[in-house]
């Protein structure tokens, strides 16, 4: 395992569809491990690290609200650049989750793109230093950019027991989404999609992610 990390995120709304939904957006109950590793890439990433979600802490209540949003129907691609919202534009019923606040446990892997510039030590140093200082590539979101995230990084004189979670007991969540495999073809788009899911349970607020040996397509 690489050098680890732990980052508290928050925010007012959040919506991690559920993939079974088509016409509706419908949010998991609590956020992904896709959507935390999302928010990671968003402070810090490069082809030489990978990052991994090992648990995830549900701190506040799972609360849920009913709202419409306008979308697009169709998305913007080589094929089809320019994209006029007031004549593809679609009011959608959305499930979303209410006042969300998680903390994510993460390490990164080296992967074989890494040269000899790179080591776990550099990396795990860049995000401490943009996380503490709120910088990001891009504003991380909660599923859809309308749902920005705050963070915060967890220093390791803060203990988890310190963010105490009003989730007690188990709770057993059903499968839930744990990442997504794209393969691109030689045109570079994409031809497939391949989902994993497994089984989430929460024990006391937290969400141990299991490794990618152990989820199921």
């Amino acid at each position: 395992m690489g050098y680890g990390i732990r980052l508290r995120v928050w925010g007012d709304y959040a919506c991690f569809t559920r993939p079974e939904m088509k016409a509706e957006r419908v949010s998991y109950d609590v956020m992904t491990p896709s959507a935390a590793r999302g928010i990671l890439e968003a402070i810090h990433w490069k082809p030489a690290i990978r990052w991994v979600v090992d648990r995830i802490h549900v701190l506040n209540p799972i609360q849920f609200e009913n709202i419409r949003r306008n979308e697009v129907e169709s998305k913007a691609s080589k094929r089809k650049q320019a994209i006029f919202a007031a004549e593809e534009r679609q009011q959608r019923a959305s499930l979303v989750l209410k006042n969300v606040q998680y903390i994510i446990e993460a390490h990164f892997d080296m992967t074989e793109k890494s040269g000899e510039e790179d080591s776990e030590e550099k990396h795990y140093n860049i995000f401490l230093r943009r996380a503490r200082q709120g910088q990001c590539f891009h504003r991380p979101y909660f599923g859809t950019r309308e749902f920005p995230v705050n963070f915060e990084l967890v220093e390791d004189d803060v203990k988890i027991k310190d963010f105490e979670s009003v989730h007690q007991g188990e709770k057993d969540l059903g499968y839930m989404l744990w990442d997504q495999t794209f393969h691109i073809n030689e045109k570079g788009e994409t031809d497939e999609v391949i989902p994993y899911f497994f089984r989430a349970t929460m024990i006391n607020g937290t969400i141990e992610i299991p490794k990618r040996t152990e989820v199921i397509r």
